[in-house]
């Protein structure tokens, strides 16, 4: 085995024994809790600390006695996939009050409990940091009152707070994505996606109305994920006159043969002048104006409600390990603090410098700087927002600008959900640069053989929600074919390709593993030679192993982690999740692991298997690949025209040098454009996979939660940063994970 890099500090140095901690939930619930719960409690008695649910927030907090329960490793099984919060939350108004503070202050104190894990929003977090700052004095005053001894406070001195965000509003600066979020988005996906078929049977406009009283986040990423024709958001009221531009665009989208509109409000839109505007005054208007058969549809409660996506519980679980690492490393000086998400890291930010900025969104709202109030959201909430205004608004021709450059577009691989919303922004924002657009259909080997025609702006009209490729695509590779397709090139005048594709790829997987009498799945994924799917989809499934071709395993492996399950099951857990990537081994085959688990497991548990196969390239895109692929095809669309720019000279096109030819993708926390040239060092072309993999140092955060002692790297974590105002133009990093 080889030998940790000396570099990386590794948490085994860190202990949390004689510590006590204890989670919470507070304010409104969101999906994913659970899982940032599940976390908290298996990472804090993996290093060896007592760990405490409080049930019920803090009310639980202040009213004591059963509300305050030592947690065990089985009290959090099978939580994981469970929405809302099992540990209870509720609003006290008591703990507004310092005599709240001060009964509170004394239940932690009976139970030795100094490390606070709280989960909630800025008004939860705000009450958690004046707790933190009155910790002591509270502590005093319990010592002259006689209810705790007088060595209480130098014992407990200090009181440590991390704050996870659980808010499905994404309303909290700082990070990029807080808890619920992606799930909240899923809802209204699966409600906005059922609404437009009966829509467009009926040929109706749809109201309809989203959760955010003060933040547009879920309104404007479920419009940009459904290509809505209309947003209204608090953060940028419309202009004045909106009413007349509104119902111009829905009677121009008729005209083009569409037979739907879809209007979406958040809860808390407003006008110039800070005036609401409801779904109903929208619908009065359309029916006045346009005569349209107009429905209202307001999701409410729905969208807090079901099972936390995937991404949800990645996010939770990573959180809550962060937060422990957090709490064991924290000192009397050390600021209360947040951890949250940027790009694909963790990271750790001052709780009161998120909330006040946080809270400077609202006033800038108020004094009606709205400019301001997007920016102060974020770099990527602006980002939605201009490319929503980008592609649902189309520029009349005489204000386009004139390229005179052709641009294609074509799907290659296999086959991904949001590869159509890719094609869809990439059209749109190639003809609002002023070029002439073509699609090409089936990959490089239809291209080959001239299956291109130009492709116009009205074409790609509700590609977003659908799944696979409506292009079509082959794995055909262009080597065979180079000749052709450059004659094609020239014939056509194509001055730039912009490719969807590569390497296979997939983002959703859909796994359901629950079982009754203490069973175990195994599952076989997709992924060829790349075990992103089998890991990542561990982690948020919570599996006992995930078997990658990356990480080389054998029998012994394979007995210890059944050896590992059959001592579990032989307690109060009820199944098991296995997971296997199609190519990992080609001796320890899928049937192999199931007769291997089934016959070891005699007596304890029974084992099933499942082969997903190709329903994991099906269905429709999830809203996250239907935002990425949007996203990211939208700037790489915008770095083609840059690049045509600056390489055109006396009516032709130089594109002879290294940078002209890139990849697009996520580094860390920035969107990265980088030459293919260089990949070449850096890729396993046989396999067909990076040679260095980022989601590799996830996987002893699944090893963890399922009891396995392992090392786990936490050179990138640790650091306390500050909250920026504005990042690096390349990080958009709602693209996380």
């Amino acid at each position: 085995m080889a030998q940790p890099d000396s570099k990386k500090i590794f948490f085994e140095n860190l202990s949390g024994a004689g510590k006590a901690i204890a989670v919470l939930t507070s304010g409104g619930d969101a999906q994913g809790m659970n899982a940032a719960v599940r976390a908290v409690v298996r990472m804090g008695l993996y290093v060896g600390a007592k760990v405490y649910f409080i049930h019920e927030g803090y009310q639980g907090m202040v009213d004591g006695g059963d509300n305050i329960q030592e947690a065990s490793w089985e009290s959090v099984s099978s939580m994981l996939q469970v929405g809302g919060t099992v540990i209870g939350s509720a609003r006290c108004k008591e703990f507004r009050s310092h005599e709240g503070r001060l009964k509170a202050a004394h239940n932690l104190v009976q139970h030795g409990i100094t490390n606070l894990c709280v989960i909630g929003g800025d008004g939860s977090l705000t009450g958690a940091n004046l707790f933190r700052e009155e910790w002591s004095g509270l502590l005093s005053e319990l010592v002259e009152q006689g209810s705790i001894e007088a060595d209480a406070i130098q014992k407990y001195s200090a009181l440590h707070i991390v704050g996870m965000v659980g808010s499905i509003d994404n309303d909290f600066c700082g990070t990029d994505m807080t808890i619920g979020t992606d799930s909240a988005l899923h809802r209204i996906i699966e409600v906005v996606d059922a609404i437009m078929t009966t829509a467009q049977s009926h040929q109706r406009t749809f109201v309809l109305e989203v959760m955010g009283r003060h933040c547009g986040y879920l309104a404007l990423v479920s419009a940009l994920a459904c290509g809505a024709d209309w947003v209204l958001i608090p953060e940028m009221p419309p202009e004045d006159g909106w009413e007349d531009k509104m119902c111009q665009k829905l009677s121009a989208n008729r005209a083009g043969m569409k037979r739907l509109n879809i209007i979406i409000v958040a809860e808390g839109a407003i006008d110039r002048n800070n005036k609401p505007i409801t779904t109903d005054y929208i619908k009065n208007l359309v029916v006045k104006c346009l005569g349209f058969d107009t429905r209202v549809t307001i999701l409410g409660h729905v969208q807090r409600g079901g099972t936390p996506s995937a991404f949800d519980r990645i996010l939770a679980s990573r959180m809550g390990v962060e937060a422990v690492l957090a709490l064991l490393e924290t000192t009397a000086n050390t600021p209360a603090c947040v951890v949250s998400l940027c790009g694909n890291q963790s990271v750790r930010l001052p709780l009161m410098e998120c909330v006040q900025m946080t809270q400077e969104v609202q006033k800038a709202m108020d004094g009606k700087r709205f400019e301001e109030a997007v920016k102060l959201r974020g770099r990527s909430f602006e980002n939605n927002l201009k490319t929503y205004k980008l592609l649902a608004h189309r520029k009349p021709e005489t204000e386009l600008p004139t390229s005179n450059f052709n641009v294609a577009v074509l799907n290659v691989g296999a086959p991904a959900a949001g590869m159509n919303a890719a094609v869809r922004s990439a059209v749109r924002v190639g003809i609002s640069e002023g070029h002439k657009m073509f699609a090409v259909s089936d990959g490089f080997e239809g291209f080959s053989k001239g299956q291109i025609k130009e492709i116009k702006w009205a074409d790609v009209g509700g590609w977003t929600g659908q799944g696979g490729s409506l292009l079509g695509t082959k794995r055909t590779l262009p080597a065979k074919h180079v000749e052709k397709i450059a004659e094609q090139m020239r014939k056509n005048n194509i001055n730039a390709l912009l490719i969807v594709g590569g390497f296979e790829t997939c983002d959703r997987i859909k796994q359901s593993a629950s079982g009754t009498k203490r069973r175990v799945f195994i599952i076989e994924t997709m992924g060829g030679y790349c075990g992103y799917l089998a890991s990542v989809g561990g982690l948020a499934a919570g599996a006992d192993a995930a078997y990658i071709y990356e990480e080389p395993f054998d029998i012994r492996d394979l007995q210890a982690n059944v050896e590992h399950l059959t001592e579990k099951m032989k307690g109060s857990i009820q199944r098991g999740l296995v997971l296997r990537n199609e190519n990992c081994n080609e001796n320890y085959t899928t049937d192999f692991i199931y007769q291997l688990y089934s016959e070891e497991g005699k007596g304890v548990f029974d084992s099933r298997k499942n082969v997903l196969g190709h329903m994991q390239q099906g269905g429709a895109p999830s809203p996250f690949d239907r935002n990425f692929g949007t996203k990211i095809s939208a700037k790489a669309m915008q770095w083609v025209t840059k690049k045509l720019l600056e390489t055109f000279r006396q009516g032709r096109v130089f594109a002879n040098s290294e940078d002209s030819c890139c990849l697009l993708g996520m580094r860390r926390r920035a969107l990265v454009f980088q030459p293919v040239v260089q990949l070449k060092d850096d890729t396993d072309f046989v396999h067909r996979i990076p040679k260095e993999q980022w989601w590799l140092k996830l996987r002893p955060l699944m090893k963890i939660l399922a009891k396995y002692k392992t090392s786990y790297d936490v050179s990138d974590s640790g650091q306390l940063e500050h909250v920026v105002r504005n990042r690096p133009k390349e990080s958009d990093a709602s693209v996380a994970m």
